[in-house]
């Protein structure tokens, strides 16, 4: 049984990035695993102000919910993010998490494999690149750490429109290989 946090970046109700993570979840669940999803819907995230306290402390100084969320990732033996891709990147929500979790850079961690969901409007191959890359990004900083897998799905920008989509059993069947 592995430790799972699944990290949802939208702030849309019904959003598709949102509907796979919740398949990704299921999919790990239904193998036995710990699995927690973590919305960011309703989380205070300040940016970080790049004093570089959490270096020192082993925790941001900004008293808000990233320092909760930090803890629950350290604890993970799985990191997996979902965010919808804006402008061809990951969505600011995300990178601004990322960001914050900079108190992580010195401490010891659990996680080895994190994985990436994405949706976007466009549906070429390359849309997610960048968000990819700006994952492996922060991976890179967490050497027993690497991108295991991703995962995404072009042509839905509704909410809800990536119901009946076949990505979702892929990211079911992704959850369950964690």
């Amino acid at each position: 049984m592995k430790r799972v946090i699944v990290i949802s970046t939208s702030l849309r109700h019904g959003s598709n990035s949102d509907m796979l993570a919740d398949k990704f979840v299921a999919g790990a669940m239904s193998a036995g695993n710990d699995v927690e999803k973590i919305s960011l819907v309703g989380k205070e995230i300040q940016f970080c102000k790049g004093c570089m306290g959490c270096q020192r402390l082993g925790r941001c100084v900004i008293n808000d919910d990233v320092n909760g969320i930090m803890a629950k990732v350290l604890e993970a033996d799985v990191v997996v993010w979902a965010t919808p891709i804006y402008y061809y990147e990951m969505s600011g929500q995300m990178k601004t998490l990322i960001d914050r979790m900079n108190a992580m850079y010195p401490l010891d961690y659990k996680f080895r494999d994190v994985y990436l969901l994405t949706t976007a409007a466009e549906d070429e191959d390359y849309v997610p690149k960048r968000a990819e890359a700006g994952l492996t990004g922060w991976i890179d900083c967490y050497e027993k750490s690497r991108l295991a897998g991703t995962l995404f799905c072009g042509g839905v920008n509704d909410a809800h429109e990536i119901e009946g989509n076949s990505k979702l059993q892929e990211a079911f069947e992704m959850g369950k290989m964690v």
